[in-house]
This record gives C-alpha cells, structure tokens and sequence, in this order.
C-alpha cells in the first residue's frame, strides 16, 4: 500500500516482514517496533489530511524530539505534505519568519508555545506535541485505522529546511522525495548499514543530519536506533556496548573524550564512528583513534545537498579531509572566472548529482544566483583537492579575509595556532580596518591561562607572511556555535567590529 509515495515506499520497505523488531529503544520509555512505528505514522497522516493537508502543503514542526516527532515527519510525507522542521531554540519572532515564508497548513508546536505561536501562524491550524508524546495531534490520531500514504513521485517536494542564514534572510531550501531517497539509499550503501545495525541517535532531528541522514538510514537499512532526546554521555557511553555505529558532531567526540570511561573496551562493539556539520580537528581524530582504537569517518554535507563527500569506509581515512565525492555525486572546484582549479590550489566547491535540492522555497533570484542551470550548485565552501582526490574544506567564502589587497584564508591560521601548547581552538575572522580594508583577529580558547597574545602571534612569525598574521589575539573561553556545533564567525564579526575604530 505504500508504492505509490517514492519516498515511503523506500523507507518502509525493509521493514516488511520485521514488524515485530525493536526499531527504536529509548531511555525511560517503551521501545518502539518499525510495527508501531509506520503504524502511529499512518495515524498522523490521518489526522494530518482531517486537519486540511493537501498534497503540497507545509506542516511545521517546533517539537522536542521525540519518537512521536520521528512518527510526524513520516506521517507528513504519507499524507502528500511537505515536512518543516523548526529549530526548537527559536524564538517567536524567528517562528513569524518562518511561518509567514512558508505559510504551512499546519503548525505543530509544544503546549507551552501554542498561544505565542497562535499569534503569527496565519490560518494555519495549531496542532500539540509536547517532550512525552501527548497533545492535540496524539489526541485526534486516537483509534484512527489504516493509511495508504498520498501518491507522489520523486520530484515532488518532501521538505523544507531553512538556512542558518548567517547573511541575509534565512532560505528555504526545498528537497524532493527522490533527493532524500537517493542520498540515504547511497550512504547506506556506502557506510555498510544493514539490519543487524544499532546507530546511536542522538542529533537534533530539526537539521538535516539527524532528520535525513541518521533517520532515514536507519529505516532504509533495517537498521535499530538507540533513540536519545540529546545528546547525553552518560546515556551514550551506557549504549555503546551494544550498539554498532554513532553519528555525531565534533563537539560529540571532544565531550566524550574528555570523559575517563571512553575505552577501547567500551568501543569494541562498535563498527563506525562518522562526523559532520562542522570540522573535526586533526588532533580530536587522533587522539579518538588512540584512545577507542578506531578512525572517525569524516564526510561533509549541506542543507541544500545532504551528504556530498566521504571518507572511505575501506580505505584510508584522512584526518582534516571530507574525502572523495559519493558515488553518484561530481564536485569540482572553481575560480571565480570560472574555470577550474589546479590541484592542491583554493576555490569554491561546486557539487552536482540527485542529492542537490530544487532551489529555495519563494526565491527565484537566489536559487539562479547558486544553483546553475546545468545543475551544479555553488556551495560557497573554499575547498581544495590533492593529486589522489581527497576534498579539504578550508572555510567559507564569505569568511574570506581581504586585508590589503591581499585574500587571506582563516583556515590556514587557524590550523597553526591550533597546533601551538595551551591552545584549545582558535577561529580567524576579518574586521574593519581603516587602513587595510579588513584586518586579520585571531579569537583563541586557551587551555593555559597564562598564554599571552604575544606568545601566539610570535609562534606564527615564522609561518606566516605578514599580511596573513593577525593583528589582534581575542581571548574567549569558547567559541560561539549553533546547535550543530558550527562556530558563529558572524557573531564573532559582529562583537569585535569595533575593534579598530
């Protein structure tokens, strides 16, 4: 009953004839088998359609995660709509953006939000979904029956995401059914999932990580899921020995790393260590290795994409790269006159295949600026590529540094100045400077508290040309990051503009 929907009837698929089996176990509740899994998911639908979806229309979701939230996404595209998750972090007047581009049909929120977001929904009917499973929508999917998922095919819409927007208006970028379908049958393959896995969940399912690419593979290859509402190290060291695979951000694997429990006793169960959404450091990769005895695999993805790159699943696995283009996808990477690279040198990396989304959500003009009309979209990533095909991501373009005359690349400095004694992390960003345009400031989480400025620009003197060295060192006891562990440089921008006036 599920084939006329492109992408259900691929996640549904391997769990004909498991209905029974644990797909999700989760602390301090009730397991969930893919039976009653799909089975609530169908429910949603039902009551999705009674509440007015139509085929193409928008349901927006600021939900804790919950397994019932999983169930809504699923009953989204079951019911022909169009899924919107919305970070739980933002605020009402972030909410009015969101609801306002996108004007969903329905609004699915936490109670104690639904009055403040009644106010800036539009027509959309408020619907309830609270951090235990209970509200409004549990309530009207209440001894619903049976549900054949609405036909759609796969250039259909399945979802929006919305940018970070760190310059501008937030973006919505729009995924069809058959982007999300072919990215996660891909990575599937790729990572080796199968249905004896266990993936320990523990991502935010508002972003693309720990909605599209954790969820999805897990379904697509049978696969069970350790279900956490967050990350918890106490909860994913208790998982570990009976699971097989961790999807995580760096954050994930400094935080556990600094935990005495982390073993190779504790990782021996374990098959597969990934990261993404932001850079892991060289040092966290191999200190992990030292300590568990496995290499992390680091890929690199996007709102707009999913995953693109990967490091190998066999084969080296090279710490500080995002490794080869997935099966399926091209990348390249351009000069701004718009001709390839050389190899080792900097340009923009530019990715092409079915995992790149249909454009922006209402804006024709940004979509043309980004996505080509051959299909290659303009990531915006300054990426290099060596002689064997190795993908490094060296920043973005719009952190570029232009002080003098001269581009400066923060990832270059950064590196050093992560390498040097006492220092945690660092993160270079450029800054009005009346005579030079933009200068170069280092911002630096130390480990000694007694590191001084001078110690760290006197390190770089050797290394760097004059132009590239900073100006100023910024002490900070950590760096700002968004949810998925990226660090804001905008807001870095923003507090020290001043800086040289």
């Amino acid at each position: 009953m599920y084939d006329q929907n492109y992408l259900m009837t691929r996640l549904h698929a391997a769990s004909i004839g498991q209905e029974t089996r644990n797909f999700a176990r989760i602390p301090k509740r009730a397991s969930m088998t893919f039976g009653e899994l799909f089975a609530g998911a169908e429910r949603y639908a039902s009551a999705l359609v009674s509440a007015g979806v139509t085929p193409g229309d928008r349901v927006a979701a600021q939900v804790e995660k919950t397994i019932e939230a999983i169930q809504l996404y699923l009953g989204t595209v079951m019911a022909g709509g169009v899924f919107l998750p919305l970070n739980t972090a933002y605020t009402i007047n972030e909410v009015s953006y969101f609801l306002g581009d996108a004007t969903p049909r329905v609004v699915v929120c936490d109670p104690a939000r639904a009055e403040s977001i009644t106010t800036v929904a539009g027509d959309a009917k408020i619907m309830t979904l609270d951090a235990t499973g209970r509200g409004s929508l549990p309530d009207s999917a209440l001894g619903r029956g049976a549900f054949s998922p609405v036909a759609r095919g796969k250039d259909d819409l399945a979802a929006i995401l919305y940018t970070s927007g760190t310059t501008g208006r937030s973006k919505g970028a729009m995924l069809s059914h058959g982007n999300l379908a072919s990215n996660s049958e891909m990575l599937k393959d790729y990572w080796q999932f199968t249905k004896s896995d266990i993936l320990i969940h523990a991502l935010p399912i508002f972003h693309t990580h720990g909605l599209f690419v954790a969820t999805n593979v897990a379904l697509l290859a049978g696969a069970s899921v350790e279900f956490l509402a967050k990350f918890d190290i106490d909860q994913i060291l208790d998982a570990m020995p009976r699971a097989t695979a961790l999807m995580g951000v760096p954050t994930f694997y400094t935080r556990l790393l600094d935990d005495p429990r982390l073993t190779k006793e504790r990782a021996a169960n374990m098959r597969l260590f990934i990261s993404g959404s932001a850079p892991l450091l060289v040092d966290t990769n191999e200190t992990w290795q030292a300590r568990t005895g496995h290499r992390i695999l680091e890929r690199y993805g996007m709102t707009e994409t999913n995953m693109s790159t990967s490091n190998p699943y066999d084969g080296e696995r090279r710490a500080g790269t995002v490794g080869f283009p997935l099966p399926g996808v091209e990348a390249r990477i351009m000069q701004d006159d718009g001709t390839q690279v050389g190899t080792g040198d900097i340009g923009v990396l530019e990715v092409r295949g079915a995992n790149v989304f249909q454009g922006y959500w209402q804006m024709p003009e940004k979509t043309a600026e980004e996505l080509r009309d051959d299909g290659w979209f303009i990531t915006g990533d300054l990426a290099t590529q060596d002689s064997d095909g190795y993908v490094t991501i060296v920043g973005r373009s719009k952190d570029l540094i232009i002080t003098g005359g001269f581009n400066v690349y923060p990832k270059e400095i950064e590196g050093l100045i992560d390498d040097l004694s006492g220092v945690l992390e660092s993160a270079v960003i450029g800054v009005p400077h009346p005579d030079f345009g933009e200068a170069v400031v280092a911002v630096v989480v130390p480990t000694d508290p007694n590191l001084a400025s001078e110690t760290v620009l006197s390190a770089l003197n050797d290394h760097l040309a004059k132009f590239k060295q900073p100006k100023q060192v910024v002490f900070l006891p950590e760096l700002p990051r968004n949810t998925m562990g990226k660090v804001q440089k905008k807001a870095l921008r923003e507090d020290y503009a001043e800086l040289f006036s």
